[in-house]
């Protein structure tokens, strides 16, 4: 399917380095890119929705590209020149059943 193309977006990558003096672990931050990534804004009505239900501002919905190994829960993540944070839990649909080259859906809020 090459008549729908994503872009790129750089997902800000949380891994444990040790720990403090307090016996907290520490981390460090890298940013990759995720390439082929769809942006969809949300409508007015979907996004006064989300706010009434769960008290977050969400702005876009991000669709993940099949095969991205990435963990999406709560992590920053930067397009438009702009970071937003990923809210809750991607849904995920079954491979096979999906004919596009996206089969998760997250959303974002705006963060920075």
């Amino acid at each position: 399917m090459g008549m729908i193309k994503g872009t790129t977006v750089y997902l800000t990558v949380r891994e444990a380095s040790g720990v403090d003096a307090f016996g907290k672990p520490t981390y460090t931050e890298t940013t990759e890119a995720v390439d082929n990534v769809l942006i969809q804004p949300l409508s007015t009505e979907d996004a006064i929705a989300e706010n009434n239900l769960t008290g977050k501002y969400i702005l876009y919905n991000l669709a993940i590209p099949k095969g991205d190994t990435h963990d999406w829960v709560n992590v920053k993540v930067s397009f438009f020149g702009r970071t937003f944070k990923t809210v809750g839990i991607p849904i995920e649909g079954i491979l096979d059943m999906i004919p596009l080259d996206w089969n998760k859906k997250v959303k974002v809020e705006a963060y920075e």
